[in-house]
This record gives C-alpha cells, sequence and structure tokens, in this order.
C-alpha cells in the first residue's frame, strides 16, 4: 500500500503551515504524575521535525476512557507540561478539543511552535459510531489548521497519523480526518508496520511467542493466527490458568474464564496438529490473596491449593521459559507473566524480559503492559529490537485485522 510519508510532506514545505499530529499520548498517570513517558518519547521525532522545519503543530490525542464530556482526571495536562520540558519549549494546552480556546491557541501559533488539544475523547463524536458525528468533528479539527483566508500559508493545513496505539480504531481523528486533510504516515507508525511486516511475512526461525496478561478472551483471535506461523507458544499470567483447567488440573482461586476452557481445549488441539511448541508453566507462586504483602508458595502448576490464587509464575518456569527463547531468531511478547506491579511477583516477567534481551533474536514487545514492565523494572529498552507503543494495535495486526488509521492512509 503506497502512503504518502512525513518526508514527503516537509519536502512539500511545511513553513507557515498548521499541522494536525495525532499522537498517542496515552500515558499512565498516579494522580497528576505520569508513570511511563514512553508513548511521550515515543512521539517526539515527528513533532519536533515538523517544528523544525517550520510547521505550526497542533497535537491531538487521547486520555484514559472519559465518557464523551470533559473530566479533570483525564486531562492532557500533565502530558502538555512533560512534552513541553521533552522539547525544550512551552507547549501550550487549549481547554477544550474544538472550541473557542482551540481556534486561540491553533490561531496564536508561531512558526515551529506546539500546541496541544485538550483530550479528544472529551468530544462525544471522537467515538461515535455514527459517522456523521465523527466526520463533524473531523471537519471541525481540520478547520483548525486554517487561516483567516481559508488556507495557511496558501497550500493549506495537513494531517500526520503518528499515533500506532489507535489506528485500529475507527474515531475521528484517526480515520475521518485522513478524508477531510491531505494525509501524510508518521515515522513511527511506519516504524511500526515494518516492525510488524517482520513478525508475520517469512520471520526468522524458530519463531516464539510469550503471550501473558490477564484474560485468554483478549488474545483468542491472534492466538488462533498464530498457531499458524510459530513454532512455539509460551503462556503465562493469569491466561495461564484457563490452559491449566482445560488439561484438568485444579488452579484453585487463580483468574479464570470458565466460558473459554472450549476454546483453549481447541487451541491445545490444534497446537498439538500443527506440531507447534505450546508451552506452559510447571511451576508458580500460589498466594493466599491478591495483595502485595500476602504471604506465597511455590506450588506445582498442576496442584495449586483450593485455597491459593497463582499470581506469578514459578522459578523452574521461569528456566523452561528462558531455554525455550535461547535458540529462538524471532521473538514476539505480549503480556506480562505476573502480578509485575507488586515487587514479590515481578519475578517471572523480569526472568522472561531478561532472557529476551539476553538472546540474539529480532525481538518485539507487543506494547502496552509488556512495555511498561520494562520501564517499570529498569530493564535497558535497548536489550530488545523494538518497543511498540501500541499493545491492541499489534495484536489486531498479529490477528490478521485491518486497521482502519492505517488502510485509510492509503486511500
Amino acid at each position: 500500500m503506497a502512503v504518502k510519508t512525513l518526508d514527503d510532506l516537509i519536502s512539500e514545505g511545511v513553513a507557515g503551515r498548521r499541522v494536525l499530529v495525532r499522537a498517542d499520548l496515552n500515558v499512565p498517570l498516579d494522580g497528576d504524575r505520569i508513570t511511563d513517558d514512553g508513548r511521550v518519547r515515543a512521539a517526539l521525532p515527528t513533532i519536533e521535525r515538523l517544528a523544525a522545519a517550520g510547521a505550526r503543530v497542533i497535537v491531538a490525542a487521547h486520555l484514559g476512557r472519559p465518557k464523551g464530556e470533559p473530566d479533570p482526571k483525564f486531562s492532557l495536562a500533565p502530558v502538555s507540561a512533560r512534552l513541553g520540558e521533552l522539547l525544550g519549549a512551552d507547549v501550550t494546552l487549549a481547554a477544550d478539543v474544538v472550541g473557542d480556546s482551540a481556534k486561540s491557541v491553533a490561531g496564536a501559533l508561531a512558526d515551529g511552535q506546539v500546541a496541544l488539544l485538550e483530550n479528544v475523547r472529551f468530544d462525544p463524536r471522537e467515538t461515535s459510531k455514527v459517522e456523521d458525528e465523527r466526520a463533524d468533528l473531523a471537519r471541525e479539527l481540520a478547520a483548525l489548521t486554517e487561516d483567516s483566508a481559508g488556507a495557511s500559508g496558501g497550500r493549506g493545513g495537513a494531517f500526520v497519523s503518528d499515533g500506532f496505539g489507535v489506528v485500529h480504531r475507527k474515531q475521528a481523528s484517526v480515520f475521518d480526518i485522513a478524508g477531510v486533510l491531505p494525509a501524510y504516515t508518521g515515522g513511527l507508525v511506519l516504524a511500526e508496520l515494518e516492525v510488524l511486516r517482520k513478525l508475520t511475512e517469512e520471520p526468522a526461525r524458530p519463531y516464539a511467542v510469550v503471550l501473558g496478561g490477564a484474560k485468554v478472551s483478549d488474545k483468542l483471535g491472534v492466538i488462533a493466527n498464530l498457531l499458524t506461523k510459530v513454532d512455539r507458544l509460551l503462556i503465562g499470567g493469569g491466561m495461564a490458568y484457563t490452559f491449566l483447567k482445560a488439561q484438568g488440573y485444579e488452579v484453585g482461586g487463580s483468574l479464570l474464564q470458565a466460558d473459554q476452557l472450549d476454546q483453549v481445549s481447541g487451541f491445545l488441539a490444534e497446537a498439538e496438529k500443527r506440531g507447534v511448541e505450546l508451552v506452559l508453566p510447571v511451576d508458580v507462586l500460589a498466594a493466599t490473596e491478591f495483595a502485595a504483602d500476602a504471604s506465597y508458595e511455590v506450588v506445582e502448576a498442576t496442584a495449586i491449593p483450593a485455597d491459593r490464587q497463582g499470581l506469578d509464575i514459578g522459578p523452574k518456569t521461569r528456566e523452561l521459559f528462558a531455554g525455550k527463547l535461547a535458540d529462538a531468531a524471532t521473538v514476539f511478547w505480549n503480556g506480562p507473566m505476573g502480578v509485575f506491579e507488586f515487587e514479590a511477583f515481578a519475578g517471572g516477567t523480569r526472568a522472561v524480559a531478561e532472557a529476551i534481551a539476553g538472546s540474539d533474536a529480532f525481538s518485539v514487545v507487543g506494547g502496552g503492559d509488556s512495555a511498561a514492565a520494562v520501564r517499570q523494572l529498569g530493564l535497558p529498552e535497548d536489550g530488545f529490537s523494538h518497543i511498540s507503543t501500541g499493545g491492541g494495535a499489534s495484536l489486531e495486526y498479529l490477528e490478521g485485522k485491518d486497521l482502519p488509521g492505517v488502510s485509510v492512509l492509503g486511500e
């Protein structure tokens, strides 16, 4: 699919033009403190290149899941401050999405300056299922790039899609806007897509995938598709207990999706049929309760006491998984191995991350909690070939689904 890129836009000339950039700045917050600024840092290169070329940059982004109306706890104020620190320049935050404040802030931009619109999901039209409603918001966003004569710098505004974490969403600032303004693909989106192509188009083998996280239901499609492509599939995290239960083992109070047992049994049979090595935990840390200070013991994964719950993979499993990753040529990892937010139950996630980082494989961390874990555990990011900014988008791509926010850029 041929797309216009950021290079194309800059070569056309952007000095004096207002450029709307859809970024993914959906960072985790503790109050108003950003606990992981990885997505903000990932957005910098495109914004910096545009600003350096003299563009007047208007950034649109979301944070969390507000219910289509302003909510102070989802304000982008902390993000605006952090973006300004990283850019080394003031970033004005509009008080609304496309209202008087947004118009004023956009209109006051000088060449090379950057502004941020307030959380685009404060406007219910952003996520509307009604196409006309989304289109109305897209037109109002596009209008922010116009000058009083109706066109900025005589060449009009432009849209740059650089929020990979949202390209699987058919939303106004992701999808519909590309039909209103000349659309270009940002460097981050291009880089993410190139990495995902390496995972799906003749990957180097052995190809190992590590999946964790809480729920099997979140990854049904990707598991089904990966079983046709990978050599080894390692399952950890909360989702492992549904696999263990499907094999007839007691899982105690561990996270279990009983309604997925038939589906998981089918995965086990399909893996055997295709010769895919499906590797499950052999031991777990079985805790008395879901708490950071819960007492626990290491037990065999096939014999979890009825009054305990597994919160992390055990030491034998860590060694097993590391061994299965040691000779892999390609590795994709999505989802923690346990409740890594609790120090006592972070060891499994750390062990898997260190095994991947220590391998010679082309290694991709699939965004979301996995990317956060790498940073929270203080592991070197350069130990991995790529750390994705978009967990959901990455998984949908690997599932074989269309990404609307990408497809529209080629139209």
